[in-house]
């Protein structure tokens, strides 16, 4: 039996005909949580804008210094991850768990796979890290969830990672959807984000890359400048250095602005006041 087969067989929901952008995200990455019309799909980004490579890795290598930040530097222990798409190296409770084992962490996706495999992954360990499959564009479901509210704690502080998620909503409003999020927190939570960018890519490649995603499950591609980021996150204080290229926030070595700038991607990471 083929992977695609495979997988098709453990999830029968999931929709093997249309490309998925998680799934693509995953083919990028080197996993194996994809079919034949994802990975044709990402091969055809690539031959597009080349640089998608370049997003791919600087978005996840700032999730992770994400992470670590909130936990060893400002105590978060509790994380609620917006579209965590595929699970892959350096998941979100991983890293927390390297520095406090204790750490909490919701996972929520709408897509399929994502869910199954992230399921796959953690086994048991559903009192630490939970996976939720619904919609991030409806808040009160997923804020209701039973892997959501039967396992963070609103009381406390929390963490809601948003890596890649706002830009291909349908709705523009991002703003207004994080902050219904934001609107369930208390004070010294947290809201990361990153978003896509035209830093080097042509006019030409955004509009290859947009005509791509039209026919996948998520056929939009909301570009942001550094003012629109810090837009979506109103009533947080950003921590330095503000809304930048992700690969220069806080690296873990020295990165050219022309490397960070292939990325095409910013990055910001906010505390609630």
């Amino acid at each position: 039996m083929s992977r695609d087969a495979e997988l098709a067989a453990q999830v029968a929901h999931a929709d093997f005909n249309q490309p998925n952008i998680a799934r693509m995200y995953d083919y990028h990455l080197g996993g194996s949580a994809n079919f034949a019309v994802d990975r044709h799909t990402a091969e055809q980004a690539l031959r597009v804008a080349p640089q998608e490579l370049d997003y791919c890795w600087a978005n996840r290598a700032f999730l992770g210094r994400v992470v670590r930040t909130l936990v060893t530097e400002y105590g978060l222990d509790q994380f609620l991850d917006l579209g965590s798409g595929v699970p892959t190296v350096g998941n979100v409770h991983e890293i927390a768990h390297e520095h406090n084992p204790s750490a909490r962490v919701a996972y929520v996706d709408w897509e399929a796979i994502a869910c199954h495999h992230a399921r796959h992954l953690l086994g048991p360990d559903e009192w630490r890290v939970t996976v939720t499959e619904a919609d991030v564009c409806e808040p009160e479901v997923v804020l209701n969830a039973a892997g959501v509210a039967g396992l963070l704690d609103f009381t406390r502080p929390i963490a809601v990672l948003a890596f890649g998620i706002l830009d291909i909503i349908p709705t523009t409003d991002g703003a207004g959807l994080a902050a219904r999020y934001r609107d369930a927190c208390v004070s010294g939570s947290a809201l990361a984000v990153s978003n896509n960018a035209q830093l080097t890519r042509s006019d030409e490649e955004v509009a290859g890359l947009r005509a791509l995603l039209a026919n996948t499950s998520t056929p939009n591609l909301h570009l942001r400048t550094p003012e629109e980021v810090a837009a979506l996150m109103p009533g947080y204080t950003l921590l330095d250095p503000g809304v930048v290229p992700a690969p220069l926030w806080r690296p873990d070595r020295p990165v050219s602005e022309q490397e960070a700038r292939r990325g095409n991607v910013y990055g910001a990471v906010g505390i609630l006041r």
